[in-house]
């Protein structure tokens, strides 16, 4: 399964997004969002490397809070199930 990673925009610089999400940094591609411009503050879906969508702070929020929850559950789990 592969999972998108919301993070919020720090520097854009051409095609390049400086971003940040819970403490790490990356810089991420937005040749797949040419038709949609992207600034510092916005939200974007990243999936291996690739801006894909732009996304509001409440969605950003929301999948980090699925994502948290699903690692820990994956922490509850009883040994040997």
């Amino acid at each position: 399964m592969c999972l998108g990673i919301p993070m919020q925009v720090t520097a854009v610089h051409g095609f390049i997004a400086h971003c940040e999400a819970k403490g790490v940094t990356r810089d991420v591609s937005l040749f797949l969002m040419q038709e949609e411009p992207v600034a510092p503050g916005d939200f974007i879906m990243v999936h291996v490397g690739y801006a894909i969508q732009k996304m509001t702070p409440q969605e950003a929020r929301s999948a980090w809070e699925l994502y948290d929850e699903m690692l820990g559950l994956g922490k509850e789990a009883p040994q040997g199930a």
